[in-house]
């Protein structure tokens, strides 16, 4: 079955520093694919490379067979790949609402109720209907994480990118979190997630890669990926030979 999303010997530099080192992977329909790497090892770089905020110098990238190398951000974003920031970034001074019928209109295209009804049901699904009228900008963490999904939901994705949306969250919020994560899973979308915290995508991910300066070092089944030697020394700071 032809791959939903394809890196294929993708590289970027900015001057001598390399965030992306002939990257290769892949991403199957309706697969969670889980990404790890210590700090600065280009892994929010590759989110911008696949959403086209930022242009790779050499490689091609990929949705459904199509090549999109050469596409802009926001014809990426209407052909169906929506992502999460690490710091979520609402419109502060807009109602939850308002952030979500801003996806729904300039990122998916949909306008009159149409938008309105999706947006209503997704924030139903986010947890946030009960907060739709309240300003952005006083939210807590957990429901300015929530809007974060929200958002990228409403702008219809077919691939899903999340990055270290489970960040800085309590243990129980970071449960229910991925509850809602798995039931947007459960709808078709196919999720790319960056995460710190190991046992929340290992909760919920086929695959796991880990990046370090730019290149994919290892790929494979979660628990195999954890017992890594290589793993181990580079993002946990475990000697290998220890």
């Amino acid at each position: 079955m032809q791959p939903i999303l394809e890196m294929d010997n993708v590289s970027k530099a900015f001057g001598a520093v390399v965030v992306a080192e002939a990257q290769s992977w892949s991403l199957a329909k309706g697969e969670a694919l889980g990404v790890l790497g210590p700090n600065g090892a280009g892994k929010t770089s590759m989110f911008n490379l696949v959403t086209g905020t930022i242009r790779a110098d050499a490689g091609r990238i990929r949705l459904s067979g199509q090549d999109i190398t050469d596409w802009t951000a926001p014809r990426r974003c209407r052909a169906g790949i929506a992502r999460s920031f690490q710091v979520p970034q609402p419109f502060a001074h807009m109602t939850v609402f308002e952030n979500a019928f801003v996806a729904a209109t300039q990122g998916a295209g949909l306008s009159g109720p149409g938008a309105d009804a999706m947006c209503l049901d997704i924030l139903a699904r986010t947890g946030l209907l009960h907060r739709a009228n309240a300003r952005a900008g006083g939210l807590t963490l957990l429901e300015r994480k929530r809007l974060e999904l929200a958002r990228a939901l409403c702008a219809k994705p077919r691939v899903l990118l999340l990055d270290e949306i489970a960040g800085g969250l309590s243990e129980h919020e970071c449960h229910a979190l991925i509850d809602t994560i798995r039931d947007v899973r459960a709808t078709g979308v196919s999720i790319v997630w960056i995460e710190h915290v190991v046992h929340a995508l290992i909760a919920l991910v086929d695959r796991l890669i880990v990046i370090d300066f730019g290149r994919k070092i290892a790929e494979g089944a979660p628990q195999a990926i954890m017992q890594s030697p290589e793993v181990r020394e580079i993002y946990l700071g475990i000697d290998a030979d220890a």
